[in-house]
């Protein structure tokens, strides 16, 4: 599943080639994803200029004088850019199509991704209005993680894990920081000092950083108008994610893996505690 990192990196490769192009018509072949694809919403994008896009949480917003459409990658979506209309893929659900000619073209397969009007107060709408703050936009989030820790007896990992308490820390990138920090990720979030958790903060910020520069961990498949592929290269980088077995880059003790809240957890024993 695409995490902030990935989001970001959609996003920016994204503005470069719709800022300040129109939106001329949008043409749904499959409306049923997360939430059905409602055309007449959509319609108030007709005939408008992209002034920029932005991202909340996983959220790539759309930004208009009218306002702002919200679009969401769920588990296996992904965006082309094309600049002529192309055979069409299986999982193809809908275009956007651009001043420039240019097509927009949103694949899913497994049909989680969305694509919603939110109109002029998109923080105001449901899916934006509970989220935490942005990892990457806070200078104080390890106060922020100590505070709200209080009292909360769930593993750490599921605790920032929790779009309400900070947004954008998937499991790839809570593994990898939780590691960095030396942090066990079964140990209870209640039971971590002020000073641990500055540490899992910068960490979760330095990981998040370098993942976006990096292209990401997951993403694969965006198509540039170019034709060219943006590459998760972030993968060579993780320390413990999906290495169960391997050797611990750091002391060179077997990765572990476990579940925790149903998700798989990758570890070290003895560098985390």
């Amino acid at each position: 599943m695409p995490e902030l990192p990935e989001v970001e990196v959609t996003k920016q490769s994204l503005e470069q080639h719709l800022q300040g192009q129109c939106i001329k018509s949008i043409n749904i072949r499959e409306k049923r994803l997360r939430w059905d694809l409602d055309q007449t919403t959509l319609n108030s994008l007709l005939g408008q200029r992209i002034h920029n896009l932005s991202r909340r949480g996983k959220y790539i917003l759309i930004n208009t004088e009218a306002g702002s459409a919200l679009l969401h990658l769920g588990m296996s979506g992904s965006i082309g850019i094309l600049e002529n209309d192309r055979p069409l893929k299986k999982h193809d659900h809908f275009d956007l199509i651009m001043s420039s000619n240019q097509i927009i073209r949103f694949n899913d397969p497994r049909r989680f991704g969305s694509f919603i009007w939110a109109g002029k107060n998109p923080e105001a709408h449901k899916l934006l209005n509970k989220l935490g703050p942005e990892p990457l936009e806070n200078n104080d989030l390890g106060t922020h993680l100590y505070r709200l820790s209080k009292g909360r007896k769930t593993s750490v990992k599921a605790f920032i894990m929790n779009a309400q308490i900070v947004v954008g820390v998937g499991n790839i990138y809570a593994s990898e920081a939780l590691f960095i920090s030396g942090i066990h990720p079964k140990r209870k979030a209640n039971r971590i000092s002020k000073k641990r958790y500055e540490r899992l903060a910068t960490a979760i910020q330095e990981t998040l950083t370098k993942s976006i520069e990096m292209g990401g961990t997951t993403l694969r498949d965006f198509s540039y108008s170019q034709g060219e592929e943006k590459i998760g290269y972030f993968k060579q980088e993780l320390f413990t994610y999906g290495r169960t077995g391997a050797e611990c880059k750091c002391c060179r003790s077997l990765v572990r893996q476990m579940v925790l809240s149903g998700r798989s957890s990758f570890y070290c024993a003895n560098c985390q505690h």
